[in-house]
């Protein structure tokens, strides 16, 4: 049985409206006015131990929802889900006690404790052995680099600070699920480095399932090796990566330098997306235009300095997936 399974997921939401302004605010007063949005509808998906899942899409699109219907902080109206063969929101006790939780936005420490503290207060809540949670925050303190801010209070810290110890403080009582819920939102580039260094040993090392929800395409790309895309609060897809990249955008892209200004180039099959001077980048098909082909064309004609094949960024997969399906923002 899969240590994650969804079936039929369905949530809907109430939402409160009213006209813009002073008298908007006064009829709503007098007069509600509410409409349903429906977060999720049919969401079916499984996930066995020791996965590591990438789960985007635009925002409104249903991520978060789940990620708190998993995690058993919202009752899902409909549908089935089980985690570790149980149902999250009815028994909520054994659940949490198997499962860590960080979400981006939110913090799970005591804003005015040290760090610290907070950690010792979580080890008393999840009812952690003194001996085994000593050993857990050492290695945890010492693999996130939390050894300077142990004494500092929470709201002292900087933002990439404090999602170091928010993920020490989830991982504390030995979850074997991890979900994460916009881990890198604000990071600057060598936290974010840092952060999925962590990420990637505890899935590789511990063997713990990690659930990762992120608008940022380098977390997808450098950790998950199956991404599911999500949008209108349905599963659009469910596959590796490289399948969704090879069904969407299968094109390669040609970086070309030459030894004098770019030429314009007009082939057959190949676009040329920018020209920069000496550079050209060109779009291809390798299917129709095989890349050894073009490669000797060009060096034939022009003097070419050096040369570049890679992949279109995986932005722009994602972007033209939501295209394609009519996925954008909610």
């Amino acid at each position: 049985m899969p240590q994650i399974l969804v079936e039929d997921l369905a949530k809907t939401y109430r939402v409160a409206e009213r006209d813009p302004g002073l008298l908007g605010a006064v009829k709503g007063l007098v007069h509600r006015r509410h409409r349903t949005v429906q977060a999720l509808r049919n969401v079916s998906f499984s996930l066995e131990a020791g996965e590591l899942l990438g789960f985007i899409g635009p925002n409104g699109a249903g991520k978060s929802t789940t990620i708190k219907i998993l995690s058993g902080i919202l009752k899902p109206d409909a549908g089935v889900v089980l985690v570790n063969g149980r149902v999250p929101f009815t028994d909520r006790i054994a659940h949490v006690s198997k499962i860590g939780v960080v979400f981006g936005q939110r913090t799970q420490l005591w804003w005015d404790l040290p760090v610290s503290e907070g950690f010792d207060l979580l080890a008393d809540i999840y009812r952690v052995d003194a001996a085994r949670y000593r050993a857990n925050r050492d290695e945890l303190v010492a693999l996130l680099r939390l050894e300077r801010v142990l004494d500092q209070p929470v709201r002292q810290l900087s933002l990439g600070q404090r999602m170091r110890a928010e993920i020490a403080a989830a991982l504390l009582h030995e979850p074997d699920i991890l979900f994460l819920d916009e881990p890198t939102i604000g990071l600057d580039a060598p936290s974010k480095l840092a952060m999925r260094e962590v990420v990637r040993r505890l899935n590789r090392e511990r063997g713990v399932t990690v659930l990762l929800t992120t608008h940022d395409m380098h977390d997808i790309e450098a950790l998950a090796e199956r991404v599911i895309v999500i949008g209108h609060g349905q599963v659009l897809a469910d596959s590796p990566f490289e399948t969704l990249r090879a069904n969407v955008l299968a094109e390669r892209r040609l970086v070309v330098d030459f030894a004098q200004e770019a030429p314009e180039i007009v082939m057959a099959g190949v676009e040329v997306r920018s020209r920069r001077g000496q550079t050209l980048e060109l779009a291809f098909d390798p299917t129709r235009t095989p890349t050894p082909t073009l490669i000797a064309a060009l060096a034939a004609a022009h003097e070419v300095v050096d040369i570049h094949v890679g992949e279109p960024a995986i932005e722009e997969v994602i972007a033209r997936f939501y295209d394609l399906h009519g996925a954008g923002e909610a």
